[in-house]
């Protein structure tokens, strides 16, 4: 009996896929890596064989080509599909996306108290992103009661595995006593490494407090790399902070930060 074009077809997909299988098998780490960190594009139909084959890893990149429609058309139900399979096998940066779809309703309705759960799991098997994400659902009450103290010890968890983001929202809870005493010296401390780790808010916090303590020319330096790296309502705030000072460097850089 002879084949439709269209069993021809699937039956040709379905040799391909095992040839993609086998050939992964044989793959070595290096080898997979370079296939995973690919081109989105180029990659996809190896990445979701990969997927299919079992691999977490290939699993989770799958999950994100489906959520950005990066190299294939998006597919956020699918995407989510896919975060969970990764997860269930462990993975604490799949848990950390699961929990993001769960909070932003993205291909599975909005569910706070299961994306503070997803969070935690990847936070407890210490992925910097679930801390910080797990961090500001504590701080904000959301999904889990409030706990300022809590918040801040994962903030602190995630400032040590270098998230720069952490490390800003971390200064901001020393500098206020959100959570903790006030404590001015260590709040500069990590606002200095949210800065040289390249996160804008936290250039902008390290800026004022170093304007604060008359260190003007180094404070208008931090300013304007703010302003280069950060978005409109950061330039904004920028001009709003220096629109009263007389000092020669920082009014140069609000007139260069206005001007963007």
């Amino acid at each position: 009996m002879s084949l439709t074009p269209a069993q021809f077809a699937r039956a040709a997909a379905a040799e391909a896929s095992h040839l993609r299988m086998i050939r992964l098998q044989r793959m070595s780490y290096h080898e997979l890596q370079r296939l995973l960190s690919g081109d989105a594009a180029e990659a996809a139909v190896w990445i979701r064989s990969a997927a299919e084959y079992g691999l977490a890893a290939a699993q989770l990149r799958l999950g994100r080509i489906l959520l950005e429609g990066g190299g294939v058309a998006p597919d956020r139900g699918a995407a989510f599909w896919w975060f969970k399979r990764a997860a269930d096998c462990g993975d604490a940066e799949a848990m950390n996306m699961l929990g993001r779809c769960h909070e932003h309703g993205w291909g599975t309705p909005l569910d706070l108290p299961r994306a503070a759960a997803c969070y935690r799991a990847s936070a407890e098997r210490e992925h910097d992103w679930g801390q910080y994400n797990f961090g500001n659902l504590l701080f904000d009450g959301r999904g889990v009661a409030r706990d300022l103290g809590a918040a801040l010890c994962w903030y602190l968890r995630a400032s040590h595995r270098g998230h720069a983001r952490a490390m800003n929202l971390l200064g901001r809870c020393l500098e206020q006593g959100w959570g903790c005493a006030p404590s001015p010296g260590a709040a500069v401390h990590w606002y200095r490494q949210s800065a040289h780790a390249g996160y804008f808010r936290g250039q902008f916090n390290y800026a004022a407090v170093l304007a604060e303590r008359g260190l003007a020319a180094v404070a208008a330096a931090w300013f304007w790399q703010a302003a280069r790296c950060g978005n409109a309502p950061i330039r904004r705030a920028i001009t709003a902070v220096l629109a009263a000072s007389h000092d020669p460097a920082l009014v140069r850089v609000r007139r260069r930060v206005a001007a963007l």
